[in-house]
């Protein structure tokens, strides 16, 4: 009996489980399937599962129409055609000096002075010698005039014989001394006038002055410092400014050999200055340099500039492209641009796709004309924006994406 009881304790794990807890397991298993599958599905909508298109990048640019004229592109470097180095002629020192770099000077404007006391005193002697001189001349002049009356009188009285012979004749030879004293005199004059003129030139000398309608580019001495024709010594200068002719810049440019057919005088053509890189200068040839530089098989060319600006200044690096005729006005603004193989049609709107964090946007865009393979675009993008060439039609706003630059 006992053992009967106890048999009755034993589970029989054939039996399957019923009741509540086994319909929370089913609940269980059920709701995390759907989650998983709603998972998968927003992994797969967001395109976190889905592959990278792989697709070629470009930039929008801004451009200007010009570029479409272009024959050749040289660089170089902006150079004033008049450019002087001014020194003086004499050694001294500066105790003047009226510019500095930048200062715009005028044709004869004293750009510095040296010390003159020496020349000075120069000059004040050879004023004094010369009016010894005329002194002289006029001591002479007077003395030949009263031994001329003499010689006349004389003339007649020893013809009349109211005088001896010998009185005419030492009348005579003092009439002749008075005539080579004056012509003497005259010489003298002549000679401290000369004295004086040289003197007034080494004066001239101790002030330096702008030989034309300048700029100053240098200024290589200051107030105390010794200048010299020759400057080799240590301590002295040279130099004391350099000046440029702003009027007179140009660019000169380096054409290959067998580009050089392409240049002809009097071609326009437009420079590009890496300092003003937003400004394009109308320019024309001015030269074809008629030789050729055998180490680099080019020739040098000239090119002015039409339209002056104050910003130019020389040896900026500058860049010159050779155009096929002169740009009209209307062509002078720049545009935005894109490749016309960034552009798609789709629901009837013209669109582009930009790049943004590795993803594409599609934006709809206002085109307007086409030059080349270029087409301006009105609104949308602005220069620099990343935009996708040759989008496929799979290629949706949010998708995915590997770029490779082109």
């Amino acid at each position: 009996m006992a053992d009967e009881d106890l048999s009755k304790l034993k589970i029989d794990k054939t039996a399957v489980i019923k009741g509540p807890a086994g319909n929370r397991g089913k609940i269980i298993y059920g709701a995390a399937a759907a989650a998983f599958v709603i998972l998968i599905s927003v992994l797969l909508l967001g395109g976190f599962l889905s592959p990278a298109n792989k697709v070629q990048t470009a930039s929008v640019s801004q451009i200007y129409p010009s570029q479409t004229l272009t024959l050749l592109n040289a660089s170089g470097y902006v150079v004033a055609q008049r450019k002087a180095a001014l020194a003086s002629k004499i050694t001294g020192r500066i105790i003047e000096l009226n510019v500095e770099e930048g200062s715009r000077v005028r044709e004869g404007d004293i750009i510095a002075r040296l010390e003159s006391n020496d020349v000075a005193a120069a000059r004040d002697q050879a004023a004094a010698n010369m009016k010894v001189a005329r002194a002289n001349l006029e001591s002479g002049q007077a003395n030949l005039k009263d031994a001329y009356l003499s010689f006349s009188r004389n003339k007649q009285l020893v013809k009349n014989g109211y005088i001896a012979q010998s009185d005419f004749d030492t009348s005579e030879a003092r009439y002749k001394s008075a005539g080579a004293a004056v012509n003497a005199a005259e010489q003298s004059v002549k000679a401290a006038a000369a004295a004086l003129r040289g003197a007034n030139v080494a004066i001239d000398y101790t002030v330096l002055r702008s030989p034309f309608d300048a700029v100053v580019l240098t200024k290589n001495a200051d107030i105390g410092d010794i200048v010299t024709p020759i400057g080799a010594t240590a301590n002295v200068q040279s130099a004391v400014v350099t000046v440029a002719d702003m009027n007179s810049l140009v660019v000169e440019v380096d054409v290959s050999e067998s580009n050089i057919g392409i240049v002809k005088l009097g071609q326009p053509c437009e420079i590009q200055l890496d300092a003003l890189p937003g400004m394009r200068f109308r320019g024309q040839t001015h030269m074809i340099v008629p030789t050729a530089d055998r180490t680099k098989a080019t020739v040098m060319v000239k090119v002015r500039f039409i339209d002056k600006d104050n910003r130019v200044l020389p040896e900026m690096s500058a860049k010159v492209a050779f155009l096929s005729r002169e740009v009209a006005p209307d062509e002078m603004k720049s545009f935005t641009a894109v490749s016309q193989s960034a552009l798609v049609t789709r629901d009837g709107k013209t669109m582009i796709f930009l790049i943004e964090e590795n993803k594409a946007k599609a934006v709809t865009v206002t085109t307007g004309k086409q030059m080349g393979d270029m087409v301006e675009v009105l609104q949308g993008v602005k220069a620099g924006d990343k935009v996708i060439l040759k989008p496929s039609g799979e290629l949706r706003d949010g998708s995915k994406i590997k770029t490779e630059e082109k």
